[in-house]
């Protein structure tokens, strides 16, 4: 059949147009949208970032307390050790010393 006539050009310029016009206007929505998400990870990201910083000073800090801790039960446990057979000793030595000085 026969092409568009001329005079339909303007009419098809004016539907082109509004959907340039539309498509403009989701354009800008979805930048916005875009902004705000890129805006919200940065957010995010410095917080995850903070977040593993102070979880790595803690996990240090909590291996010192738990080397401390077994060092000093270690240690305190070596003092009762040593406290025990001095005792030991001592009620031995009485006892050789009541022994002796009987007649």
């Amino acid at each position: 059949g026969p092409g568009l006539g001329l005079t339909a050009v303007p009419a098809a310029l004016a539907e082109l147009r509004a959907r340039r016009e539309e498509l403009s206007g989701r354009i800008r929505e979805e930048e916005a949208e875009r902004g705000r998400l890129q805006g919200r990870i940065w957010a995010l990201t410095e917080r995850l970032a903070r977040t593993s910083e102070s979880l790595a000073r803690h996990l240090v800090a909590r291996g010192e307390l738990d080397r401390t801790i077994a060092e000093t039960e270690a240690a305190y446990g070596k003092i009762l050790e040593n406290s025990q057979t001095l005792l030991d000793v001592l009620k031995e030595e009485l006892g050789n010393a009541s022994k002796a000085s009987e007649p």
